[in-house]
Parts: structure tokens; C-alpha cells; sequence
């Protein structure tokens, strides 16, 4: 049975020392009744989630699972059944002329919907938007004909710090923490497309 405990234990080194220590971690005794002790430091934490993240999409594209879980994800956001600032983007492709579907977080700054490329400007989602002059399909349980007008760099900060905070699987991919003053949000703001919908 494992549990998180707070145990003195003791231990006993050669020359038969005794050292007495207080371990925080977590204690599970085996069928040898051997007590296994792990270090908090030593479990799985929001480090090796930022890693996945960054290994989904390394080079700036998704990888093969990434591309997977997108396509479920953007089904799962169009069928309207979540929050309604988890919606699919629908745009043309700029060499396909296909419909492409993405799942995306919407971030609501004073009334306004924007959509953010937590990847940055070499996305096709972004170069797709550009070509066809801003013309897309927002999908959240029906289908909305919108217009995203690219955000000048100035006005793109306060609008970064909201989607950090609605979204925590783009915080990896973004250098600066959800909670950095306005000014860090500044700095790297020519780094990330912002499309206000209208």
C-alpha cells in the first residue's frame, strides 16, 4: 500500500553507526516486508509534462500522436459539449483548398474573442488564415462564419496573459509564466499571431 508520510527511519552503516533522519516520501513495503522509500522530488511532475508537450510538438509541428489527439479534440470542441471557449477552427488550406479542422482555446479580453498561435508564426493555421484574407469557421456545437483580423504587436500582451491563463497546455511553448507582469508578455509578443474574431 503506498501513502505519502512524513517517517523517521533509521540507518545503519558500517562500523555500526546508527544515523537517525526524517524522510518525507513516499513509504511502500513489499511482500519481503522491505520498506521502499521515494523522495517527493522523485515522482512525475509538471516538468516531465512540459517535456511531453514540447516532444508533441517538437520543430514546431505536431508529431504523428499530436496530430491524433488534435483531430479527436477538435470533434470533441465542435460538437459544442465543453466550455465554449474550447472551439474548432475550420480554414481552407492556402495549397489543399481542403477545410482544416483544429481544435483551439479562445481567450476573452474585455468582451473580445481572440485566438493565439502557441507555436508561433511558422504554423500552417496561421499562413492558412493569412491567404484567405482572415475568412474562417469557428465551431462550438454549430457553425459560426468569422472574420480574424491579425493584432498589432502593441496590443497583443493582455491578451497573451488571458490565454496562459485558459490555456495550460500552450504554457510550454511559451517563455514566459502565465503569471509574468504585462511587460515580459511585451517582449515576446512580435513572437506569437494574435486574431481578434469579428
Amino acid at each position: 500500500m503506498d501513502q505519502t508520510v512524513g517517517v523517521r527511519y533509521r540507518l545503519t552503516i558500517p562500523l555500526h553507526l546508527t544515523v537517525d533522519r526524517k524522510v518525507s516520501g513516499n513509504v511502500r513495503r513489499d511482500r519481503d516486508d522491505e520498506v521502499h522509500i521515494t523522495k517527493k522530488d522523485d515522482r512525475v511532475g509538471p516538468r516531465a509534462a512540459m517535456n511531453l508537450a514540447k516532444w508533441l510538438y517538437r520543430g514546431g509541428r505536431p508529431n504523428r500522436l499530436a496530430s491524433v489527439l488534435n483531430r479527436s479534440s477538435a470533434a470533441l470542441y465542435a460538437l459544442g459539449l465543453l466550455p465554449n471557449y474550447l472551439v474548432a477552427l475550420e480554414v481552407v488550406g492556402r495549397r489543399s483548398g481542403r477545410a482544416i479542422t483544429l481544435p483551439m482555446v479562445m481567450a476573452i479580453v474585455d468582451g473580445q474573442r481572440y485566438l493565439v498561435s502557441m507555436l508561433g508564426e511558422n504554423v500552417d493555421w496561421v499562413r492558412n488564415v493569412r491567404a484567405a484574407g482572415g475568412r474562417a469557421v469557428l465551431r462550438h456545437g454549430r457553425r459560426e462564419g468569422v472574420r480574424l483580423e491579425e493584432v498589432s504587436v502593441e496590443m497583443r500582451a493582455p491578451v497573451l496573459k488571458a490565454y496562459l491563463r485558459r490555456a495550460p497546455g500552450a504554457r510550454p511553448h511559451v517563455a514566459v509564466h502565465k503569471d509574468a507582469p504585462l511587460s515580459e508578455f511585451d517582449r515576446i509578443a512580435a513572437q506569437i499571431p494574435v486574431f481578434r474574431v469579428i
